[in-house]
């Protein structure tokens, strides 16, 4: 006899199984896919929401809702875009980036210890020896890069390239981007922001490297160290020759970058 709406224990077992199963993979998907946004706000960053669905090919409502997430958890946070980046008329979009909050999720490794060390190794050999060993550190960051041979915006723009690609290995997610008549090397991570939080010579020797190779003035305009967003150094194209007064102390001080405003996504 046929039986009509009546389903076996069996089956309504197996229905709640596959639904928990379904459940299970969504919330995997959606954890993918926000990890996928975070990197690309660390890489790229501040990115609008436009360019990071057409990067990873997610519709505008999923962007959205996972920026959303990201700006009410303290992770993210949205600016207007500066005039020079706008396309076009219209309202300004949005761009979204990571907060020091939300870089502090991707793990800093061994802080603690290497703090411990630095402070111990100021102990023994001073300020000096701090200085020697962060020096040491940058060298070793951009080890088999060649000074630049010949001074065109060229082959200087080559070199920043060659500069950030080092660093990126190193775990600092870097890029280069043309603005004006330069380049700005971008340093969108760094392993260990806390520790040159307390321990400035760490920047002040990724700068005096930075100018060793590139044979020109370089200029330190942002620090995540300082709190900003990223690490970011400019580096004109017109070559200005190097004098010996120039104290790093001095080029690597940071300036006082602050993003518009913040808020939701909506664009």
């Amino acid at each position: 006899m046929k039986t009509v709406g009546l389903r076996s224990e069996d089956e309504r077992a197996g229905r709640k199984a596959g639904t928990g199963s379904s459940a299970a993979s969504t919330t995997v998907a959606e954890g993918h896919t926000r990890a996928a946004i975070v990197q690309l706000l660390l890489a790229e960053g501040p990115i609008t929401a436009t360019a990071i669905g057409t990067t990873l090919g997610l519709a505008p409502a999923g962007v959205r809702r996972h920026l959303d997430a990201l700006i009410d958890s303290g992770q993210a946070r949205a600016s207007r875009s500066a005039p020079w980046q706008q396309k076009g008329r219209g309202r300004p979009a949005k761009q979204y980036q990571l907060t020091a909050a939300g870089r502090g999720q991707l793990g800093h490794a061994y802080d603690d210890l290497a703090g411990a060390a630095i402070r111990q190794l100021g102990e023994i050999g001073g300020e000096q020896a701090i200085t020697e060993f962060a020096r040491k550190r940058a060298r070793t960051i951009v080890a088999g890069i060649a000074p630049v041979e010949e001074h065109t915006p060229q082959r200087t723009e080559a070199k920043a390239e060659e500069i950030a690609d080092a660093f990126t290995d190193a775990g600092f997610a870097a890029s280069t981007r043309k603005v004006g008549t330069g380049v700005q090397i971008c340093q969108h991570h760094c392993p260990v922001a806390h520790v040159a939080e307390e321990f400035p010579q760490l920047c002040e020797a990724e700068l005096e490297a930075f100018r060793d190779l590139l044979g020109t003035h370089v200029q330190r305009l942002a620090t995540i160290a300082n709190g900003d967003c990223a690490c970011t150094t400019h580096v004109p194209l017109l070559v200005l020759p190097i004098t010996k007064k120039t104290s790093p102390e001095t080029a690597a001080q940071p300036a006082a970058l602050r993003t518009n405003d913040s808020g939701r996504s909506a664009e």
